[in-house]
């Protein structure tokens, strides 16, 4: 088994989806990137077909890697994927494999051994996930409605979750090397890859810190959110 759990086996499948730093320099630091943009002749946000926004500055055939999923921007009842299941047998959209399996190179070379222990779930599974975090809250002592409330800072609602897209993954590491979430907090975004929810960013996001799961933006757009220290709804003006 390749310790990255990234190698692909088997055929790519089609499914269709049934339903950091500093924050009191977070939103100088978009309205900056915003205003640089305009004098570049390049703010104006695009559109999905869905009404999602996307950065400005991508092409209809980059978009995709810009989709905006939380919980005022679900995912379209329609919405196709193409998936490719790695070792150890979860799955992510066929189009961010290479670039993970770049990003877990570097992370072993550093000294980890990273494995994805998430990766694309259906709605039925995304159901299943937040039903058994209620039910852990419930066995903790907490009523059905606090158990719910406080499930909700750390799964998505179906429909709103990014491993739904296809797009995000929760890495650990198989020795439990907890570095690795520093390491992936300093050179993931150099393949693609930004911290979704920042621990400074849970009132933008609506989760709660998760130093785990990383989306996949294309290697500009992660450079850019990495250096203007940005939640992704804050790049995309959805904040």
């Amino acid at each position: 088994m390749n310790r990255s759990g990234i190698r692909a086996r088997g055929a790519a499948s089609r499914t269709i989806f049934l339903p950091r730093r500093n924050p009191k320099g977070r939103r100088l630091i978009a309205a900056l990137i915003a205003g640089a943009l305009l004098c570049a002749g390049g703010l104006g946000l695009l559109s999905t077909a869905t009404d999602r926004p996307v950065a400005a500055d991508q092409t209809d055939a980059e978009a995709w890697q810009l989709v905006l999923v939380n919980a005022t921007h679900p995912l379209p009842e329609d919405h196709l994927v193409e998936t490719v299941e790695l070792d150890g047998g979860e799955s992510v959209d066929v189009r961010i494999e290479e670039p993970l399996s770049e990003l877990f190179r570097a992370a072993e070379q550093a000294g980890y051994h990273p494995f994805v222990r998430s990766g694309y779930r259906t709605r039925a599974e995304q159901e299943r996930v937040l039903a058994e975090r209620i039910a852990y809250y419930e066995d903790q002592g907490l009523g059905e409605q606090a158990a719910q409330a406080e499930a909700s800072r750390w799964v998505a609602q179906p429909g709103t979750s990014e491993h739904e897209l296809g797009l995000a993954v929760d890495i650990n590491d198989e020795d439990g090397d907890e570095g690795l979430y520093a390491w992936l907090d300093v050179h993931a975004h150099e393949y693609g890859f930004i911290k979704r929810y920042p621990e400074d960013a849970s009132q933008i996001t609506g989760i709660s810190h998760e130093p785990w799961h990383y989306r996949y933006v294309g290697t500009e757009t992660a450079r850019d959110i990495y250096l203007g220290d940005l939640a992704l709804e804050e790049y995309l003006g959805a904040a």
